[in-house]
C-alpha cells in the first residue's frame, strides 16, 4: 500500500472499519483475541451481515489454519459481500404466510417447528447410518469404542416434536433468553469513525481525546552511505561460519523461521550479516524477494531462554545486506532472524491462471516422471534446506524440511531405508537422491500430484511454481580471533524470545513519549537507517485502545497493511504497534503518525 498514492480513506472506508470492529467485538471481548475455529469465524461473519456457506468457510479456514486475527477478518469482509436485501425479503416472505407484512407468533412457530423437525430428522438419519456401519464392521467399532460396551441413543424425534409444539409464550421466552445471551457491540464503535478523520479537523469530541503526533522525514538510502558500517579490513582472514534459512508466511499472516545457536569460544570482534538468498540462475534477473527486509538479533543465552538478554542487532544496511559489528564475550548466543512483514505479505491470487503447471508426466515407458519445471523447483528447495551449504542434506536438515511439509520427523531407521534406495554420500542425501525420493512418492500415488502440491505450498510456492509466500536468507558470522560455530534450532519459545528482543531494540534506542492526558501510556518510536518501528507501553491496570492514523505519511508502507487501524494493548503490557519501510528506497520518505486513545466504555 502506498500512502502517497492512495487518497485519504473515504467515509465509506471508515464506516466499513467501524462495522468490522463492531462485528468482531460482538463475538470476542477484544480485537486482540484471535479467531480460533471455523465456528467462531462463521459467527463473526454472520455478525457482519454475511451468510457464509461451507465452501466459503473452507476457503478461509483451511486444514493448515490455526488462527485468524482481526486484520485477517477485515480482509475477508472486503472479499465477501453482504447478504442482499432481496435475499432477506425472500426469506421473510416465506415465513409471512398471509402476506400481511408481519410474522405472527404462529407463523414463526411453524417455521421453527419445520426447521427443527428437518434438523432432528437429518441428525437421526446420520446416527442410524453411522450405527449401521459400526455394526457391520467390527474392526471399525473397536477403533471407535474399544472394548467398552455401547448402546445407541434413544430417538429424540418425539421429544423434539413435543418441544416444538409447545406454547407460543414458551417459545417467546426461550427466544428472549437466547437473545439476552448474545454479546452486544460496545458503544466505542460509534466514535471510531470520528477518530479516523484528519487531525486538522477540530471538534469538542477531539479536544477531549489524548493524541500524540510523530513526524519523521527520512532521506533516501542513496544519500546515507556515510553512516554505513564499514567492512573490517582483512575480513577475508577472519574465521567464518554461515547458515541458510527461510522466512515462511503462514496462513494467519504471521511469519516463522528457524532460530540459531552461536557458540564463541573466546572473546572476539564479530561481524554479523543477514541478507535474502537469491535462487536466480540469471545474474541480470534477481529473485523477486531480494527487496524483503531482514534483520538478525543476537541474544546472550541465560540459564533459561527467558533470561536471555539482547546484545545487538543488524541496524545498518548495505544494499540487500544488513550488518552488525561488535565484540562478543566467550559463550553461547541465540541468533533470531526477523523480517517486518512490510514487504513479505499475502498477495492477491486474482492474477493467477486457473490452470496450474503440470508436475508429473508419463515417460515413453508409461512410468510417471517429474517435469522439468518441478525439477527446477525441487532443486531450489534443496538449495534452501541445505542449511550449511555443503551440497548434501543431513538427517537434521531433512527433518526441518519434513516438519515444515508434513509435521513429522524421519527417524534413523527410515533414514537407513533411504540410504538403501536413494543416492547418498557420507550418510547424507544428495540433490539427485532428493529428486529420486520425490519421484518415488509420486510413483506410489500413480502420478497423483496432490501430495507434491502440499509440499510445494508448504514451502511457499503457488500453483504457478512461483515462490511468493517465503523468503530464503543467508547468515554470515565472521570472528577475528576464534572459530565460531552455528547450529539451527526450532524453539517453541522462539517467537516469544524474538518479540522480547524486538521490543528491547526499540525501547533501548529511543525515549518514551506519554500520550497527552495519560501519564502511564507511552509510545516509543525507533528510527533506524532503513526502518521505523513503534511500540506502545500500557502501564495502567486496564486495557487501552489506541487509534493509529498514518494517512499523512508519504512513500511509506506499513506492516499492518492499512493506513488507519486500532490497537488494543492489555493492562501492564508492551506491544509492537507497526513497522514502516519506504516504498521506493531511492526517494525520501516521511513518516507521519497520530496515535489517539479512544475513550473506554
Amino acid at each position: 500500500m502506498s500512502f502517497q498514492e492512495s487518497p485519504r480513506p473515504s467515509d465509506e472506508e471508515e464506516a466499513f472499519y467501524v462495522q468490522c470492529r463492531a462485528a468482531y467485538l460482538a463475538v470476542f471481548k477484544s480485537s486482540l483475541t484471535n479467531i480460533a475455529s471455523k465456528q467462531q469465524l462463521c459467527r463473526a461473519l454472520q455478525q457482519a451481515g454475511r451468510n457464509p456457506a461451507h465452501a466459503t468457510l473452507n476457503k478461509y479456514w483451511t486444514p493448515r489454519t490455526s488462527k485468524l486475527n482481526f486484520d485477517d477478518f477485515c480482509e475477508i469482509l472486503k472479499k465477501e459481500t453482504k447478504t442482499e436485501d432481496t435475499e432477506l425479503m425472500r426469506a421473510f416472505n416465506k415465513m409471512d404466510l398471509n402476506s400481511d407484512g408481519y410474522i405472527s407468533h404462529s407463523e414463526l412457530e411453524k417455521a421453527l417447528t419445520t426447521f427443527c423437525r428437518l434438523f432432528v430428522s437429518t441428525v437421526e438419519q446420520c446416527q442410524m447410518a453411522a450405527l449401521e456401519r459400526l455394526e457391520a464392521n467390527a474392526k471399525l467399532k473397536r477403533q471407535n469404542f474399544g472394548s467398552r460396551s455401547y448402546s445407541p441413543p434413544k430417538s429424540s424425534v418425539s421429544s423434539a416434536s413435543a418441544s416444538s409444539a409447545s406454547s407460543a409464550s414458551a417459545a417467546s421466552a426461550a427466544a428472549a433468553q437466547a437473545a439476552a445471551t448474545l454479546p452486544q457491540p460496545p458503544e466505542t464503535d460509534a466514535t471510531l469513525k470520528k477518530d479516523s478523520r484528519s487531525s486538522s479537523r477540530t471538534s469538542s469530541a477531539r479536544s477531549r481525546r489524548s493524541s500524540l503526533s510523530n513526524s519523521i522525514t527520512m532521506t533516501s538510502s542513496s544519500s546515507t552511505k556515510a553512516s554505513k558500517i564499514p567492512e573490517p579490513s582483512g575480513l577475508q582472514e577472519w574465521h567464518h561460519s554461515s547458515m541458510k534459512g527461510c522466512f515462511f508466511l503462514e496462513d494467519d499472516g504471521s511469519i516463522s523461521s528457524l532460530q540459531y545457536q552461536l557458540h564463541v569460544p573466546q572473546t572476539t570482534n564479530v561481524y554479523l550479516t543477514i541478507q535474502p538468498l537469491s535462487l536466480s540462475h540469471a545474474p541480470d534477473k534477481p529473485s523477486s524477494w531480494m527487496t524483503v527486509d531482514t534483520a538478525l538479533f543476537a541474544m546472550a543465552a541465560g540459564e533459561t531462554k527467558e533470561d536471555s538478554s539482547l546484545v545487538g542487532f543488524t541496524d545498518s544496511k548495505d544494499k540487500e545486506k544488513y550488518v552488525w559489528k561488535g565484540e562478543l564475550h566467550a559463550g553461547t548466543y541465540y541468533l533470531l532472524p526477523f523480517t517486518s512483514g512490510c514487504k513479505l505479505k499475502k498477495r492477491s491470487k486474482k492474477s493467477l491462471s486457473n490452470k496450474p503447471i503440470e508436475l508429473i508426466y508419463r515417460s515413453d515407458t508409461g512410468e510417471p516422471d517429474l517435469t522439468r519445471e518441478l525439477r527446477e523447483v525441487l532443486s531450489d528447495i534443496f538449495e534452501v534446506i541445505d542449511l550449511d551449504g555443503n551440497g548434501l542434506l543431513s538427517l537434521e536438515e531433512y527433518n526441518f524440511f519434513e516438519l515444515r511439509t508434513s509435521g513429522e520427523k524421519c527417524d534413523k531407521d527410515a533414514w537407513a531405508v533411504c540410504k538403501e534406495n536413494f543416492d547418498m554420500r557420507k550418510n547424507q542425501l544428495t540433490r539427485q537422491g532428493f529428486m529420486e525420493l520425490n519421484l518415488m512418492e509420486a510413483t506410489e500415488k500413480n502420478g497423483d500430484p496432490a501430495d507434491l502440491w502440499v509440499t510445494l505450498e508448504a514451502m511457499g510456492f503457488n500453483r504457478m511454481l512461483e515462490l511468493v509466500d517465503a523468503c530464503p536468507f543467508q547468515i554470515h558470522v565472521h570472528c577475528e580471533g576464534t572459530q565460531p560455530s552455528i547450529q539451527p534450532l526450532s524453539m517453541d519459545s522462539g517467537p516469544k524470545l524474538q518479540n522480547h528482543a524486538l521490543q528491547k531494540s526499540i525501547t533501548a534506542r529511543t525515549g518514551a513519549k506519554a500520550l497527552r492526558g495519560h501519564d502511564n501510556v507511552f509510545v516509543y518510536t525507533y528510527r533506524g537507517e532503513h526502518r521505523i518501528s513503534s511500540l506502545i507501553a500500557n502501564k495502567t491496570n486496564q486495557k487501552v485502545t489506541v487509534h493509529v492514523n498514518n494517512e499523512q505519511s508519504r512513500n511509506c508502507c506499513s506492516s499492518r497493511g492499512m493506513s488507519v487501524f486500532a490497537v488494543e494493548v492489555p493492562a501492564r503490557t508492551k506491544m509492537v504497534c507497526q513497522h514502516i519501510l519506504p516504498i521506493n528506497e531511492r526517494q525520501d520518505w516521511t513518516y507521519n503518525c497520530v496515535e489517539t486513545i479512544l475513550p473506554c466504555t
